[in-house]
């Protein structure tokens, strides 16, 4: 298991974290406690849910509920934008750092998931093999 700080989709995850920190004082005030506070809750949920899913052997479910994250998180920074409360370059930097973590993200639960379905295939294979060798043999 690697250390979950040292995951790329993490660096990338508190790279992202980071970028909404630094705009968040210019947001107003009635978004900044509500929208910009969300945001940042869901950025550090997401990172949560990366280190549950490095730690755990069944990693495809807190996968799954990171990515969800993730789209929430685009969708509050469109809101943002919308508002006239982050410029359309910071809303770009936002796209590029979901769309980055996204792909790995998705490419981590893939990799999951086969590695899931071929651990699984060789127990039944096992089975099979142990039954057929404990069946009587007919001389």
């Amino acid at each position: 298991m690697a250390i979950y700080d040292n995951l790329e989709v993490f660096k990338a995850t508190y790279d992202l974290l980071l970028f909404v920190f630094q705009f968040t004082p210019n947001v107003k005030r009635d978004y900044r406690y509500t929208l910009a506070e969300k945001i940042k809750d869901h950025i550090i949920e997401l990172c949560l849910c990366i280190y549950r899913a490095n730690a755990a052997r069944d990693r495809v479910p807190d996968i799954r509920q990171a990515r969800e994250r993730l789209v929430t998180v685009k969708l509050m920074c469109r809101m943002l934008t919308d508002l006239k409360q982050i410029s359309v370059r910071q809303f770009a930097v936002v796209c590029t750092h979901t769309e980055s973590i996204s792909k790995q993200l998705q490419n981590w639960q893939r990799y999951s998931e086969r590695m899931k379905n071929e651990n699984a295939s060789p127990s039944t294979t096992r089975t099979a093999a142990v039954s057929k060798a404990s069946a009587p043999h007919p001389e």
